[in-house]
């Protein structure tokens, strides 16, 4: 698959989530736009996109970064899990006609809301360990397959009540259990700040098996600069421990997007 390149002046491949600014144009617009200043673009959910008119963008030099890796299902139950899985196996053909490398899994599945379909307010170790198997059926598919999927921590205080292994510490203990280059961890930045801080800590501890960082401020979800997070910290950080990998922006815009993209190139630029 094809990987992004890097913006000038970032060590890092510098990505933007189509589904969060310039949402005024058609998504189709929205990904040029990014694309034109100079980033990789991540979607969410490739069942709700005209999955013809964003592979004909390829041809325009787009790249994407990260998608949506699964439709239905859930980690900690068994009918949830083969969903799970058969929906993964779906996504595959997906991401190899986009050219997108990882595919982004969460603890439950989520509604338009961020919501889960089935709360889990309480995780039991039964629960534990139908999870770390269902994560190994998907780096076994992974495997297979040739792609890399990605576990997504989240926040439950704010955006995500009631989803299961949520919390940063929790995926990462999960990605380690199941020990596959196919398995790595979606650290996402605005949501350990909300559930755990830390961050520079966190990233260190984490970095061998992250596959992918995303960043928004705190509070908002708003672009870098807008918050409490020191982001050209975290930044100077990561490129001290040696990370080159991708740095995505799931945030909204605070106001002109264009102006949000260009806070976000700025925080990672060294």
């Amino acid at each position: 698959m094809t990987a992004p390149t890097g913006v000038a002046g970032s060590p890092f491949t510098l990505a933007v989530s189509s589904e969060m600014v310039f949402l005024d144009l058609p998504v189709v617009e929205r990904v040029r736009r990014i694309h034109e200043l100079g980033f990789a673009v991540e979607i969410w959910d490739w069942t709700r996109h005209d999955l013809d008119a964003l592979a004909a963008l390829r041809a325009e030099g787009v790249v994407f970064s990260s998608m949506t890796g699964y439709v239905r299902g859930r980690l900690a139950d068994r009918d949830g899990a083969d969903e799970l899985l058969a929906t993964a196996a779906e996504s595959v053909p997906v991401a190899r006609r986009l050219g997108i490398p990882r595919l982004n899994l969460h603890g439950t599945g989520l509604d338009d809301k961020g919501l889960p379909f089935q709360p889990a307010h309480e995780v039991t170790g039964a629960m534990w360990l139908q999870a770390r198997d269902t994560l190994g059926r998907v780096a076994e598919l992974g495997e297979r397959e040739g792609v890399q999927f990605v576990l997504e921590n989240l926040n439950t205080e704010v955006d995500h009540p009631g989803v299961p292994f949520a919390r940063a510490a929790d995926c990462l203990a999960l990605v380690e259990a199941v020990d596959s280059p196919h398995l790595r961890l979606m650290l996402d930045l605005y949501h350990a700040q909300i559930g755990e801080g830390n961050l520079i800590e966190l990233c260190r501890r984490a970095l061998p098996w992250v596959g992918e960082i995303q960043v928004a401020d705190v509070p908002g979800r708003c672009e870098p600069g807008t918050g409490e997070i020191a982001y050209p910290a975290v930044a100077r950080a990561l490129a001290e421990m040696g990370y080159r990998g991708t740095v995505g922006l799931e945030a909204w815009a605070s106001g002109d997007p264009e102006l949000a993209l260009k806070r976000f190139r700025d925080a990672f630029t060294l």
